[in-house]
């Protein structure tokens, strides 16, 4: 049962806030609330949006709490937050229905009445009058708010959010920001109010976090940080952190400091540091991945590619057909001895002597595809054994003006990331032919 909400309320316009700023050290969580994202039914985006908006202002996310439509959790979850950070940025429980839970939570958790607005109100019966529809009575509960609590208008949506700051002995006051779980909505709000509100609370001594990746590929993650000493230890500034999918790894360097210069100032010699120690394994950084370092190359060299895929499923064509325009010429996927007779010269000889798991049979459909489509470079990637138990090599192959390069990896790793990663070797040995590291 939801609390009664009483006929006036006590809140007042985000804008009027007079808070003094909290600290030089804020600690935030983030709590997404709903059944869908605690059934794996939705996965939940906005609490990696608010972290990174944090971050840009300098403040630093704790902990990622995930809460069902349930009050006794949705309460503790605030209280336990409420004792171990500074700051809450919750998402969701904030429609009509009964189901809704994170205003009477917050009201029962910190024993503050809820109270109705008038001008939430208001805005709410307007929306609705706006659309031509009636107001359901339910709506209603939509403008009752904790007492002492600020409003924060929603513009476009029948949710306003909650803003309450409350005290603590010997702490700073804990702030908490409830937005309602409709990502378009809630980042209009954070613009409009909450972001400015939590920079100011942060702006004691403004400080800015700011993010450097470094993406690599051709060694393990152990291997690698074997060759960073003393970057990965904990403790040290600016950080370096590490992270593998699907064969790629991930550095990411995090510095903070008083604005985003001075941030890539205390960053660049850590930069600098990877880059000379793991040389050509860099092949990009942020967003990039294998077929972007692949397809600048191509695009420097006014040079094209094609290519015969058998092992990595269509990968390769596929990834580079969003990244390149011109300069990938095109290609087909051979899944069988057959395909490859029918597209293969000599296709039976090479099947004869070698078998289709040789580098010879790379090697054939290397040249074979640089021909069929005129290309300076044609790349071929062997096939696996089906059987998961069987041991053996991939071959990769790439013909090229100065002939033919080849390569071969053991058959391993998870069933999962095995089409990425064949295909992914058969970029790196595309990228390191044409001359390199990052582009």
């Amino acid at each position: 049962m939801r609390p009664k909400a009483t006929s006036s309320a006590t809140t007042t316009p985000l804008s009027s806030q007079t808070d003094a700023p909290l600290n030089t050290d804020l600690h935030a969580e983030v709590i997404a609330i709903g059944d869908e994202l605690t059934s794996g039914q939705r996965l939940d985006t906005n609490s990696q949006w608010i972290s990174e908006r944090l971050g840009e202002m300098g403040v630093r996310t704790l902990f990622h709490t995930t809460v069902a439509d349930d009050l006794p959790s949705n309460i503790r979850a605030f209280q336990v937050a409420a004792d171990r950070v500074d700051l809450v940025v919750c998402t969701g429980g904030l429609g009509p229905t009964a189901d809704d839970l994170t205003r009477q939570a917050i009201a029962e958790a910190f024993d503050r009445p809820l109270q109705r607005d008038a001008d939430a109100l208001a805005h709410i019966q307007n929306l609705f009058a706006r659309r031509s529809r009636p107001m359901p009575e339910s709506n209603h509960v939509q403008a009752d708010f904790p007492a002492g609590s600020r409003v924060i208008p929603n513009p476009h949506g029948s949710a306003p959010g909650i803003d309450l700051s409350l005290d603590r002995p010997q702490r700073t006051p804990h702030r908490i920001f409830a937005l309602p779980g409709v990502p378009a909505e809630m980042r209009e709000m954070w613009f409009a109010t909450v972001g400015p509100a939590i920079s100011f609370l942060a702006s004691g001594s403004p400080r800015v976090i700011r993010h450097q990746r470094l993406k690599c590929f051709g060694v393990g993650e152990s291997d690698l940080e074997k060759m960073l000493p003393d970057l990965i230890r904990r403790g040290r500034t600016p950080t370096v952190g590490i992270t593998v999918s699907q064969a790629t790894i991930t550095l990411r360097v995090t510095a903070l400091a008083a604005d985003a210069s001075a941030c890539q100032e205390l960053m660049a010699p850590t930069l600098d540091t990877i880059r000379q120690c793991l040389g050509d394994l860099v092949f990009g950084e942020e967003d990039d991945e294998l077929q972007h370092a692949v397809a600048r190359k191509l695009r420097e060299r006014g040079e094209t590619l094609a290519v015969f895929d058998w092992g990595a499923g269509g990968l390769v064509a596929h990834w580079l057909s969003e990244a390149a325009s011109d300069e990938f010429l095109g290609g087909a996927v051979l899944r069988s001895d057959r395909a490859f007779l029918q597209r293969i010269d000599q296709g039976a000889e090479v099947l004869a002597s070698h078998g289709a798991h040789s580098r010879q049979a790379a090697e054939a459909m290397a040249r074979q595809v640089q021909e069929d489509f005129g290309a300076d470079w044609g790349l071929a990637i062997g096939p696996f054994p089906v059987d998961q138990q069987d041991q053996g090599d991939v071959h990769f192959a790439l013909a090229g003006p100065s002939g033919m390069a080849t390569t071969a990896s053991p058959y391993t790793g998870h069933p999962d990331i095995l089409l990425a990663k064949a295909a992914k070797q058969a970029l790196n040995l595309v990228r390191k032919k044409l001359g390199g590291s990052e582009g």
